[in-house]
Parts: C-alpha cells; structure tokens; sequence
C-alpha cells in the first residue's frame, strides 16, 4: 500500500469496517429520537403525508451528499 492514502479506517476487515459504519450510523440517527422525541414524531407525520416523488428526492440528495462527505473524509 505504497503511497496509498489509508483512509478512515486503518486497518480491519472490509466487514469489520461496515459494523463500524452501520454502528455509527444507528447512534447519529437515535440521537434526534433521543433529545426530541415530540419533534420526531412531527418529522415522521410531515415525511409520511409526502408523495413518493419528494421522498425519492429527498433520498437521493442525502445520498449524494453522503457520498459526498464520504469523499472528503477519506
């Protein structure tokens, strides 16, 4: 790995570093759960009054921008 920029995560499987990931992920998204749990559930009725159209936008942005922030971390 010569030259080669290591990244995030050093070292570890390729599945050790997805449970890390998935980990990860399950504490950023309890943590609005957690502090608002009112406000959550306003968020939750709001998303489900929505066409399919707006949430596949929706989707498709915080995917992007996932990408996105993936590419500047590593």
């Amino acid at each position: 790995m010569a030259g080669r920029h290591p990244g995030f995560f050093m070292g570890g499987s390729m599945w050790q570093k997805l449970g890390v990931a998935l980990a990860l992920l399950m504490v950023i998204e309890g943590i609005l759960p957690f502090l608002n749990p009112r406000g959550m559930r306003k968020a939750m009725e709001m998303f489900a009054q929505q066409d399919d159209r707006s949430l596949r936008i929706a989707g498709l942005v915080s995917m992007l921008a996932g990408l996105a922030l993936l590419y500047l971390v590593n």
